[in-house]
């Protein structure tokens, strides 16, 4: 049972909130106050739901001794058996620590594996998967950089996907995606295994992560591939290495140097955010269990079985055998939320072990 001095405290902030909002405060305030009790709103709502069921239950309890009352009492003490469990999970789950990261957008990337042509074709499969799911959600999906396969797909694809929250749901999508299928090029019908890697990136704020200009190297060269004349004359292409991190981030895609620049930029202060991230969630975890969708890239944490047409999620041994919904977008937000309910479920275990 949730204590009641824990759910005091959240009414307590509720009613702090919106007294400052009706006074005069400067905009930064005002906008970061709505903000907060848009957040706590339905908490509360759910929090005043439980209280109500709590004292019903007891008030049914008292009218047990009642003869006239009783009958009425055991069924209203039967009805609130069942939902209060429900409502105190509900509470519970609204009250676990928030991930700073989960109302950001999103940088995504999607990488061919092992597989050779058919894997660029499996990454053209999930960035398409992707697309239409953000499509469904509201989500807007802007393509940074392309580099295709040679019989189709991607060797790889970044995309920033923008909208309202579309890190917490997509941040379990990092990880190493399996495909098993006969190829098309395949003529004797055998099935290969090829794989793909994604990584889900929140995409910081300016004031996240603070790049020093002495701390980049940049260089810039003549751009490949397609492009006509301009890729041969123009040096527009951009390479930019993080110095403390080593990390390397390159960009041709625009025909401006600038642009290139710009982008790479974007995509680097995002992979700086996340490997930051990540060194915190080591350190937070390194004397608990690893949680679900810790973002490990070496790990195979889904396989696509087209003879089967089944998508099997390794991490909480869930399977689906409707692969071409899950392809379409339209049936993989029923494994992202099993994958979201399994989070809340070890974290809430984690809770108690720690009280």
């Amino acid at each position: 049972m949730i204590p009641q001095d824990k759910l005091r405290r959240v009414l307590d902030r509720f009613e702090a909130v919106r007294s400052e909002l009706n006074s005069d405060v400067p905009r930064e305030r005002f906008v970061a106050l709505s903000r907060e009790l848009s957040e706590l709103t339905p908490v509360v709502e759910a929090i005043n739901a439980l209280q109500d069921a709590r004292q019903g239950r007891a008030e049914a309890e008292t009218m047990l001794a009642d003869r006239e009352m009783a009958a009425m009492a055991r069924e209203e003490l039967e009805r609130l058996d069942v939902a209060l469990p429900q409502l105190e999970h509900d509470v519970q789950i609204m009250l676990l620590p928030k991930d700073a990261a989960d109302e950001r957008n999103v940088i995504l990337e999607v990488r061919a594996g092992t597989g050779g042509d058919e894997a660029a074709l499996f990454a053209g499969d999930l960035f398409r998967m992707y697309e239409r799911y953000a499509a469904l959600q509201g989500w807007k999906v802007e393509l940074i950089s392309a580099s295709p396969g040679e019989v189709g797909g991607f060797k790889e694809i970044i995309a920033e996907v923008s909208g309202k929250g579309p890190f917490a749901r997509l941040k379990f999508e990092s990880g190493v995606h399996r495909v098993q299928r006969v190829p098309v090029t395949e003529g004797g019908g055998r099935i290969h295994t090829s794989a793909a890697t994604v990584a889900v990136l929140p995409e910081p704020e300016e004031v996240d992560i603070v790049i020093e200009d002495k701390d980049l190297r940049i260089d810039v060269y003549r751009a490949s591939g397609a492009g006509g004349q301009h890729v041969n004359k123009t040096e527009s292409a951009v390479r930019i290495t993080h110095l403390p991190t080593g990390i390397v981030v390159a960009q041709q895609d625009e025909k401006s140097q600038h642009k290139n620049k710009a982008r790479a930029l974007q995509i680097l202060r995002a992979r700086i955010y996340e490997a930051e991230r990540e060194r915190v969630d080591r350190e937070r975890a390194a004397d608990r269990r690893g949680q679900v969708g810790s973002g490990d890239r070496s790990e195979r944490i889904r396989t696509y079985n087209f003879p089967q047409n089944r998508v099997t999620d390794h991490r909480i041994n869930l399977t689906l055998h409707k692969l071409e919904l899950v392809l379409a977008g339209d049936g993989l937000d029923e494994m992202i939320s099993a994958l979201i309910a399994e989070d809340q479920a070890e974290r809430l275990a984690a809770m108690g072990e720690d009280a």
